[in-house]
């Protein structure tokens, strides 16, 4: 008897550790027609956490979260300091940063630096005012784009929904550096796990040889990794925490640093 419950572990641990390992290359619209709700429209009655969340992903690719068209050309008001161009600088985050610092952070540097500041300096103002700042010259969006409606999911998120990620971050060289990895684990593995695997490898973000798997964002773009764990990726059906204690999100990095960055 002990044996076969032994043999029968083994081959269930097997076909988890099989499942893990596999995986798959998802492009930001491939969702279910069922779906589509979820991903890009909103409840009939919003909390104001689910707006945080919906607000920081138009934060990082607006046309995606929206299901809108991608935008051609570069940002008008994008600075000619910057290094990029086309859709792209039509990011919030592109400027501003996954730190939400923007110059004064990981963007001070390297071929993301535009010299315009962060938004960290907005938390606390007047979603109003915020309103104001997003409409002007500085931020050309389109009602076509971006509706009223929209942006004032973002300046909620500009005003309540930010983190300070200097609180689990090593800032100059970009590493985590707190959390309880134990307790990531446990998040991970009953939550997460669900679509990237116990390891972090069924999603491979990557192409060709070249792998991009949770533990290799995890250790590479940090700041990156935390802004979705706390609003999703733009596109996809993806959980968030935001809904939880923010202590939870960084035990989930610090366990997610710890994950196979490759094969």
């Amino acid at each position: 008897m002990e044996r076969k419950l032994h043999l029968g572990f083994a081959v269930a641990f097997t076909a988890i550790a099989a499942l893990a390992v596999s995986t798959q290359s998802l492009s930001a619209q491939e969702h279910s027609e069922e779906a589509y709700g979820y991903v890009h429209e909103s409840p009939n009655y919003p909390s104001e956490i689910w707006t945080l969340a919906a607000g920081g992903r138009i934060y990082d690719k607006w046309w995606d979260a929206l299901d809108r068209d991608e935008p051609e050309g570069s940002n008008p008001a994008y600075p000619v300091t910057g290094q990029k161009s086309g859709s792209t600088t039509w990011r919030c985050k592109e400027c501003h940063g996954w730190d939400y610092m923007g110059k004064d952070g990981i963007y001070s540097g390297g071929s993301h630096y535009t010299g315009i500041p962060g938004i960290r300096g907005a938390e606390g103002s007047s979603v109003e005012a915020i309103l104001v700042t997003l409409r002007n010259e500085s931020h050309p969006y389109t009602q076509e784009m971006i509706t009223d409606v929209e942006m004032a999911r973002v300046a909620l998120f500009v005003s309540r929904g930010q983190v300070d990620m200097t609180q689990f971050l090593d800032m100059e060289n970009r590493k985590v550096n707190a959390g309880n990895a134990d307790r990531g684990r446990e998040i991970f593995q009953t939550i997460c796990a669900a679509c990237h695997g116990f390891d972090g490898r069924m999603l491979d973000w990557g192409s060709g040889d070249e792998h991009n798997f949770v533990g290799t964002e995890a250790v590479d773009v940090p700041d990156e990794v935390m802004h979705k764990v706390l609003s999703a990726h733009p596109g996809v059906q993806m959980i968030n925490l935001r809904a939880f204690p923010y202590s939870d999100a960084i035990d989930v990095m610090a366990y997610a640093a710890t994950l196979p960055t490759g094969e």
